[in-house]
């Protein structure tokens, strides 16, 4: 007997598809699984006879299993297949027609008493077998997750016994649907709860406006913290597909998705944070911190603390807005579109330049603290900005600046501008960035003596005329004129300061 039943693997944020052939044949009594399984894909021949046996069911001890997961050569991880593998033991043995399990797939990991546990990952199986237009058979507390793919019949079981009942036409499972639809939820702090700072909020909109990359230097105890933590408040709210997108990272990751759902994700790891960790990898390739901050910002505070090797790992996915993780015999590819956010002290000591306290510390410190950072990366980073210690009257005065809200409606009027276009502004390439920008002939003339003068890269070239498009756009200015040019060369000073030592 033979039989075949659907369900799906999960490599990174792709499910693709698996077929579970389980054939019974006359020889000695054994069970086989073949295609590639891993240690816990193995096991789960103890677990699905244990779930049978315990449940009722008929296990065929005195025949010959072959399990097969086809295709043969992708890499099978994790027990959601136990739950098809008992499938088909039970369809294959003539304990269920073979009809029942037509556009059907199904997935879960079966304690030995029958019972469906959990898995980590189902929003992206749950895409794809909407894409295919089956229906799909999840354990209960998976169902919320699945549900959210939208037009997909879901259908929840607790125990093996409620998916044969249904199978059987016993009790058919009622299709699920969400209670109430998720609602993003809107907790991000108030730009105007900022005091002072003027340059640091406005670098912030410009950040915000055209996707920029942005690094603070400062004094301890002046604001870059709570600054960065303001920027998501005045990003547009994600879009539908934006929010399917970031929750599906969150779901491989294993990351409850309701208290996240539509929200610009804000990841701010530990400055001890190793490669692994902040671009994802592994044995078997997980989404790191640059994956988890998708469509969303990446703080990153203390930035010279990092170890280099950390920092220069993400120089190609800041570029790119994916990370490729390959390994011997499979690789992963996860989305990595992150706004970076950096904050740094300006020496080891952070008093540099700070009225309120001396430095203390030596030129030689100072230099091999600021060396830390590669002139690459900086390049990468088109706002520089220093955040100066406030004085007190600012401190205390009861001036309240503008709302994120007032903010996010000039950030997405200019980013409106921007998608007329094609793209915002920090992802344009570079002959459709000359095109937008359109400068003067005097203005370019001018723009070429100063970056001789500062001796800035090709790279930060286009990092300032990205930026001067994203001026232009927020003053409704059809292409950049000689004052956004002069405003964006400005936030590249530090950039210059600290190349210098």
């Amino acid at each position: 007997m033979l039989a075949i039943v659907a369900t799906r693997a999960g490599l990174g944020l792709e499910a693709p598809e698996v077929q579970v052939e389980v054939h019974l044949a006359n020889g000695l009594p054994g069970m086989t699984l073949v295609g590639l399984p891993e240690a816990a894909v193995k096991e789960s021949r103890e677990r699905v006879r244990s779930a049978l046996m315990n449940a009722g069911f008929d296990f065929p001890n005195t025949r010959r299993i072959v399990l097969n997961l086809a295709p043969a050569d992708l890499p099978k991880v994790g027990g959601r297949f136990d739950l098809p593998i008992a499938l088909g033991i039970l369809v294959a043995s003539g304990q269920v027609p073979g009809e029942a399990l037509e556009g059907i797939e199904s997935v879960g990991e079966l304690a030995l008493d029958g019972r469906l546990r959990p898995i980590n990952g189902v929003l992206p199986l749950a895409l794809a077998a909407r894409k295919a237009g089956r229906k799909l058979i999840v354990p209960r507390e998976n169902a919320d997750e699945a549900a959210l793919a939208g037009d997909l019949q879901v259908l929840p079981a607790e125990h093996l016994l409620d998916v044969m009942a249904h199978l059987l036409g016993q009790q058919p499972i009622a299709a699920h649907r969400l209670e109430a639809p998720p609602v993003c939820d809107d907790r991000d702090g108030d730009l105007a709860e900022v005091r002072g700072q003027h340059q640091a909020r406005r670098a912030l909109e410009i950040a915000a406006a055209g996707s920029h990359n942005l690094l603070f230097a400062g004094p301890p105890g002046t604001g870059k913290t709570m600054l960065a933590s303001r920027l998501p408040g005045i990003l547009p709210e994600l879009t539908e597909e934006e929010a399917l997108e970031v929750a599906a990272i969150r779901s491989v990751c294993g990351l409850p998705l309701a208290e996240q759902w539509g929200r610009r994700p804000f990841r701010a790891p530990h400055h001890t944070a190793s490669a692994v960790a902040l671009v994802g990898g592994g044995s078997w390739p997980r989404p790191g911190e640059i994956s988890l901050a998708h469509q969303g910002v990446l703080f990153l505070d203390e930035l010279p603390e990092f170890s280099r090797h950390v920092l220069e790992v993400m120089r190609e996915p800041m570029e790119s807005g994916r990370i490729h993780i390959a390994r011997a015999n499979h690789e992963r590819k996860f989305p990595a579109r992150f706004q970076l956010v950096a904050a740094m002290n300006p020496c080891p000591c952070g008093h540099l330049g700070d009225p309120r306290q001396a430095c203390q510390c030596t030129a030689a410190q100072i230099q091999r603290y600021q060396s830390r950072l590669s002139g690459p990366l900086l390049d990468r980073i088109d706002l520089q900005i220093e955040v100066p210690a406030l004085p007190p009257e600012q401190l205390t005065s009861r001036e309240v600046g503008e709302s994120s809200a007032v903010v996010r409606a000039r950030v997405m009027a200019a980013r409106e501008r921007q998608y007329a276009r094609g793209a915002l502004n920090a992802h344009l390439g570079g002959r459709e960035l000359e095109a937008a920008c359109a400068l003067s002939t005097a203005d370019r003339a001018w723009l070429a003596g100063v970056l001789e003068r500062l001796r800035l890269s090709a790279r930060a070239y286009h990092r300032v005329l990205r930026v001067a498009l994203t001026l232009a756009d927020l003053a409704e200015k059809p292409h950049p004129e000689r004052g956004e040019l002069m405003e964006a060369i400005g936030y590249r000073q530090l950039d210059r300061q600290l190349r210098q030592g």
